[in-house]
């Protein structure tokens, strides 16, 4: 039986549908920001499987104390040291937020750092944020993209999240309803509405805003900004890939948690079970690398709950707007609000790409949807499902982590590489009933610490990731 869809498949079956057909359009967005001064960041393109044919992802970040150097700062100034940041130093001035979800309204001082422009190396029809910050109590950061379009005009200054790694100043947020008519905001994803009429999003900027109480000195420190951009082709087959291109078989002890044996479970968090798939995979790779919240984190969850870390990786996770836990840029934050640690979403374009991150020793989240019949041994069907490659047997077939299971001990599953290849790459399928509905495409968040060793930073480089 093909399980109930989970709002996070509801809107990526919306953005392929937006990827082909134009949308109803209305502006609701903030003014754009100048253009900055400086040079482009110095991170690479990426290009996942660029050697058989063009690339078609262009991940790009600002990390190091030369990229943030390289923006518009104004109240804001770069932090040095061994992982370089932004940080909030001379107030611009204050603003009052009511937060829609609390109707609270405060008054906060601000300060803004805007990246320069960043030209596409594949003009997109789609692009998602993702940063790695921290944010002390009393503070919060905003994330904005400011694009020009292939035919030089220019988008409105869109929200890609408003976001706290608590939940007690702001409630963090995705925001709806912004559209100007020719690329929509779904959630966590920018998306040109009809990718039929040749329209891309040429190139972008980045815009963090940074908030804090009035009077403190407190600041957020953000240490990583960057965005996917991506121009996927509909398909509903995927050209298969080779076992062994991208490393020798290898096998993660990576722990292992059931979403299922949470269902009912904080219904202010998306009531558990199916809809935590995406923090309970971000919590299984935030164990492996070591990194786990304290006993005073989980003093808040009912004793009586196992896996209390699962249920708190839902709470830092939840989108209010959304009402889930499964917006992509939201649990990537998540992982990096651990120590000395990062997180992002891109895409990849082939099982050779998620070979070579395990021979490296990284784990990697995938986002895929299927029939109970397309993939043998799952058990279930799924419009959208989010789950944890940890290994490749000798044959080649996928070892993942399926939270979808109905306790602990069944998470590990092995799935045939062939089926497993397709669900996650293509961008089209037919759902029971026959319709034409999306695929996500690749979608993947990798998560590694600040400091990686040295075989997993050469294995992040060839594709494109730093």
């Amino acid at each position: 039986m093909t399980r109930p869809t989970p709002r996070r498949t509801v809107l990526a079956a919306a953005i392929a549908v937006a990827a082909g057909t134009a949308a109803a359009s209305s502006v609701q967005a903030a003014p754009a920001a100048p253009a900055p001064s400086g040079a482009a960041g110095s991170a690479a393109p990426s290009a996942p499987s660029a050697k058989k044919g063009v690339a078609r992802v262009d991940y790009h970040a600002w990390t190091t104390y030369a990229d943030w150097r390289s923006g518009s700062a104004r109240g804001t100034r770069v932090e040095g040291g061994p992982r370089p940041g932004i940080v909030l130093a001379s107030p611009l001035g204050r603003r009052d937020y009511t937060d829609p979800h609390t109707e609270k309204k405060a008054t906060w001082e601000y300060a803004t750092w805007t990246g320069p422009v960043h030209r596409l190396t594949t003009p997109a029809t789609e692009l998602v944020a993702s940063w790695s910050a921290r944010t002390p109590a009393g503070t919060w950061i905003q994330i904005e993209m400011i694009g020009t379009y292939s035919d030089g005009k220019k988008t409105p200054a869109y929200v890609l999240g408003r976001w706290a790694s608590g939940d007690e100043d702001i409630k963090r947020t995705s925001v709806d309803d912004q559209k100007d008519g020719r690329s929509s905001v779904w959630t966590d994803t920018f998306s040109i509405d009809d990718a039929a009429s040749g329209l891309r999003l040429a190139s972008y900027q980045l815009r963090l805003t940074l908030y804090r109480k009035p009077g403190t000195k407190a600041t957020p420190t953000v240490w990583r900004i960057g965005a996917m951009g991506s121009d996927i082709p509909d398909r509903f087959e995927v050209a298969a890939s080779e076992p062994g291109e991208g490393g020798e078989p290898r096998e993660l002890e990576v722990p292992r948690y059931s979403q299922n044996i949470h269902k009912g479970q904080y219904p202010e968090y998306d009531n558990g079970g199916e809809a935590w798939c995406s923090p309970t995979s971000s919590q299984m790779i935030i164990e492996y690398w070591g990194r786990e919240p304290s006993e005073d984190d989980l003093d808040w969850v009912d004793p009586e709950f196992e896996d209390p870390q699962v249920c708190h990786a839902a709470r830092f996770t939840y989108d209010y707007q959304y009402e889930g836990c499964g917006n992509w840029p939201f649990n990537a934050a998540y992982a990096a609000t651990y120590r000395d640690f990062q997180g992002i979403v891109t895409r990849l374009g082939s099982l050779s790409d998620l070979e070579r991150l395990i021979a490296a020793g990284i784990p990697v989240i995938t986002s895929q949807s299927f029939m109970e019949s397309e993939l043998t041994g799952a058990g279930y069907g799924t419009a959208g499902h989010l789950m944890t490659v940890i290994g490749f047997t000798e044959d080649g077939d996928v070892i993942a982590n399926d939270p979808a299971s109905d306790s602990n001990e069944e998470v590990r599953r092995v799935y045939q590489r062939r089926e497993w290849e397709n669900i996650w790459l293509r961008t089209k399928r037919k759902n029971a009933d026959g319709k034409v509905v999306g695929g996500t495409g690749g979608v993947a968040y990798l998560y590694w610490p600040a400091r990686p060793a040295a075989a997993q930073q050469r294995a992040l480089a060839e594709l494109g990731i730093r």
